[in-house]
């Protein structure tokens, strides 16, 4: 298993057998800290932790000279300088980002129409089509290499296998700036002595939960009854793994991919405990997921949030609405529901709301009447108001003459992740 810092390093020799392989999965090398390195090369070598001034903040990435000393990315600020006091923070540059992925994606494009972005920095690529154009997919995915890195200027990771599963754990292994070829007759090799937690899908509480069990590598899993399974991490999951341990797993890679949520998050300056502000900034979370929502002509069929408090205990809470809505208010309302299901009430440092399950809007039957019908024609006004004139031009009264230091529009410090 790799560690995240490039220890364990693992890759293909040149000319490594890849039959029976169509997928490929590409990961750039600490993307944000290479981006921030091809736009000043002076940073270059230097441990780099990508994130806001600040020890309250979050890292957003790190540059593998800072991972060797343990900073990972979702680390306070505070912490990952305590563990690497001469790293160089640098604020992040999301469109910047934005820009060279897209440049990435493209390249990724002029191979196979058949890409699949996960996110900014990774993707999956079918290329079982484009053989006779550019060769078997080991050459293919050397080839997208050296394009990104000339057209580019920096690296990426691919891993190269039958099944995505493979094609994804094979890429994290042989990063940074590296590639491994998992042939379809060595699938089975591969993964038996891979630990749980590599696999996709196994978060931290599932990978407890099997170890506690001595369930520790693939091969276990082979091993362990369906019973034994079933009660460490239910009947959905333990099908799913006993599946992707025998080499199993039939996802095609989808180019019409759906969003799968969208969220915005806003971590306070000060550690708020004032309930009613906490409220209104639910709310204007809502109205700025609302607007993303109607953008993109989505709705969405179930509200989040998330809160974190000063003791860095994370929770979340989710609710399925009874109809899908692009409404601020109705999405800030839920929003507000959930805050209140929430009994704890010690000092907050983050809030966040997402709209989850999106779909197209206007997909569903018209009902009989509309209980949103005056507040989509307030906010549809707003937004042709922030279309005209600026996304600062107009807001909720009840968000104006805040300077408190409470709120993201009101005070330099207060650290917005947009998701």
């Amino acid at each position: 298993m790799g560690h995240g810092d490039g220890r364990g390093r693992v890759v293909s020799p040149a000319g490594a057998d890849d039959t029976g392989t169509r997928i490929l999965h590409v990961d750039m090398d600490a993307f944000y800290a290479a981006v921030e390195v091809l736009d000043d090369p002076s940073l270059r070598g230097l441990p780099l932790i990508i994130g806001a001034p600040d020890g309250r903040s979050v890292v957003a990435s790190a540059s593998y000279e800072a991972r060797r000393f343990g900073v990972r990315a979702a680390m306070p600020v505070g912490q990952a300088l305590r563990l690497c006091p001469n790293a160089r923070i640098v604020p992040p540059h999301f469109h910047r980002y934005q820009e060279v992925s897209r440049d990435v994606m493209a390249i990724f494009e002029s191979f196979t129409p058949l890409v699949e972005p996960l996110s900014v920095d990774e993707a999956f690529l079918d290329v079982r089509g484009v053989r006779r154009l550019w060769g078997s997919p080991g050459r293919i995915a050397q080839l997208v290499r050296e394009r990104v890195s000339a057209e580019v200027g920096i690296t990426c990771s691919v891993g190269v296998a039958a099944t995505k599963h493979v094609a994804k754990m094979a890429s994290t292994l042989a990063k940074p700036d590296g590639m491994l070829i998992v042939a379809e007759a060595d699938t089975l090799d591969f993964l038996a002595s891979r630990p749980v937690r590599a696999m996709w899908g196994v978060g931290p509480k599932a990978a407890e939960a099997l170890e506690a069990r001595g369930i520790r590598t693939i091969r276990d899993i082979r091993a362990t009854s369906a019973e034994m399974l079933d009660r460490a991490v239910g009947p959905a999951l333990s099908a799913r793994l006993a599946q992707l341990a025998r080499g199993e797993d039939a996802r095609a890679v989808e180019t019409d991919r759906v969003e799968k949520s969208v969220g915005h998050e806003e971590t306070f300056d000060e550690d708020i405990t004032d309930r009613v502000f906490l409220r209104a900034e639910l709310l204007r979370l809502a109205d700025r997921v609302a607007a993303r929502l109607r953008r993109a002509q989505w709705e969405t069929s179930t509200v989040a949030i998330k809160i974190r408090f000063d003791d860095f205990r994370t929770l979340s809470r989710s609710q399925t609405l009874s109809e899908p809505t692009a409404v601020g208010q109705r999405i800030g309302e839920a929003a507000q529901a959930l805050f209140e299901q929430i009994d704890r009430h010690d000092p907050i440092r983050l809030v966040g709301v997402r709209a989850e399950k999106l779909r197209p809007a206007g997909g569903g039957a018209p009902g009989l009447w509309d209980d949103d019908e005056d507040w989509r024609r307030v906010e549809g006004a707003m937004d042709d108001a922030r279309a005209r004139f600026g996304s600062a031009t107009i807001t909720r009264a009840r968000h104006l003459g805040r300077e408190d230091g409470r709120g993201a529009a009101q005070h330099p410090k207060a650290h917005g992740v947009e998701r």
